[in-house]
């Protein structure tokens, strides 16, 4: 909240104040169509066969401008209990696991689950530990008839630095965007 205080002699001498508020939104740094088309920029540079990729801040500010967008994160339930998960707006968070915990095993119902949930033309960003699992969910679900399914880069940790730790090179929680948990 911004405002300006203003002070005026009334005729007889008295001050008077008085504060204008005013709250200002900062401006978003992208349009809505700037971050799609970096998105379809990288998917062109890279020959993805999927709508494109985003740098975590840029999907989540697409996720602040398209109330119709989700995050899909395909990361275990485990990793979710134990790590945390990305905090984004109301009804726009969706946990589908691309493989279970433990052993790894693939989730042969993860298109089904994906259906179940979404209708095929909702802009979907797929999110994992490190941008691996999510390039994979990116795959199968363009593949499935996913008209918008996006890899969120850096993933939630992502990359280890050199004693092995994530959250201190890039990712998510690294860019400082909002999560909850561990």
């Amino acid at each position: 909240m911004r405002g300006r205080l203003r002070a005026h002699r009334r005729g007889g001498g008295a001050l008077e104040c008085s504060f204008d508020r005013t709250i200002r939104r900062p401006p978003a740094m992208s349009t809505l169509d700037q971050l799609y088309a970096k998105a379809e920029e990288r998917r062109t540079q890279g020959a993805l066969n999927y709508a494109g990729a985003l740098l975590p801040v840029e999907a989540f500010e697409l996720l602040q401008l398209d109330p119709s967008a989700r995050l899909v994160d395909v990361r275990t339930r485990a990793e979710l209990d134990w790590v945390g998960r990305p905090l984004v707006g109301d009804g726009q968070y969706l946990h589908v696991e691309w493989t279970r915990y433990p052993g790894g095993v693939p989730n042969a119902e993860f298109v089904n689950e994906l259906k179940a949930a979404l209708p095929a033309d909702t802009p979907i960003l797929f999110l994992c530990r490190s941008a691996a699992r999510s390039k994979l969910a990116a795959v199968a679900s363009a593949h499935a008839g996913f008209t918008k399914a996006f890899d969120l880069l850096e993933g939630f940790e992502g990359g280890k630095d050199g004693e092995g730790h994530r959250k201190t090179v890039d990712g998510w929680c690294f860019r400082k965007l909002p999560w909850i948990g561990a």
